[in-house]
């Protein structure tokens, strides 16, 4: 048996080792330890993931309507808002100028309760500890019927920036995220992704989106999750 065992052993290796004669990596110039670029592409275009969250808020941009509540400032509700009556900024400490509700989405007892017709909360999560709570605090938020289009980051690096400053806790998967949501929302989720391995190759070397072409950036695999966007809608019997 055991020499069974290492001819089959032998035989894999073999194979293995034609798999990477007959189809080697095009290095080029990727094969370094430093990335292209430390700041996600910003230096050099529009960052993979930012194309993607255009993406998805632009096919929602349906639900950026009435009272508009987005974290830190209000570019995705003036960009993609449609008959917006007020453009509210949450921010949890009052040293944002934008600022028009102080407040902790974990702490949220504080926060206006069934006031937003739709919440934009674009990766942020990933950037609280307690992200769960998160959740219930968006959901806290928003009215009946209001509609909360978030996203959160898979394959991306660390955030050096929000590491130093309050913290960079996750990266998430499809499977996970939509049964965090699901336990405060109900069913009314739905939870897309986006990204390939090209794309995740890009995105953790910094490579600009304006470098890949179109096909490249949208071809989707499932199993590269670049970023995960999710559409919860709070209804009747979850308020």
């Amino acid at each position: 048996m055991k020499f069974l065992r290492k001819i089959k052993t032998m035989f894999v290796n073999i194979q293995k080792l034609m798999i990477r004669k007959t189809n080697p990596p095009q290095w080029h110039n990727l094969r370094r330890l430093e990335p292209i670029s430390k700041v996600f592409g910003f230096d050099r275009g529009t960052p993979i993931d930012r194309i993607y969250t255009n993406d998805f808020l632009g096919k929602n941009k349906h639900h950026i309507k009435g009272i508009v509540c987005e974290i830190a400032e209000s570019t995705y509700t003036r960009q993609f808002g449609n008959n917006v009556i007020k453009a509210e900024v949450l921010h949890y400490t009052n040293d944002n100028p934008n600022a028009t509700i102080i407040g902790d989405l974990t702490k949220y007892e504080n926060l206006p309760k069934d006031y937003l017709d739709c919440f934009i909360c674009t990766v942020t999560l990933n950037f609280i500890y307690d992200y769960k709570e998160a959740i219930r605090g968006i959901f806290h938020m928003l009215k009946p019927e209001g509609v909360a289009l978030v996203s959160v980051c898979g394959l991306v690096q660390i955030s050096r920036y929000d590491y130093q400053r309050w913290g960079d806790y996750h990266r998430f998967s499809d499977m996970g995220i939509k049964k965090d949501f699901e336990e405060i929302f109900g069913n009314e989720i739905e939870v897309s992704t986006y990204g390939n391995v090209l794309a995740a190759v890009a995105e953790l070397h910094g490579i600009a989106g304006e470098e890949l072409s179109k096909d490249e950036i949208f071809y989707h695999d499932s199993d590269y999750q670049i970023l995960i966007t999710i559409v919860a809608k709070k209804t009747d019997k979850k308020s």
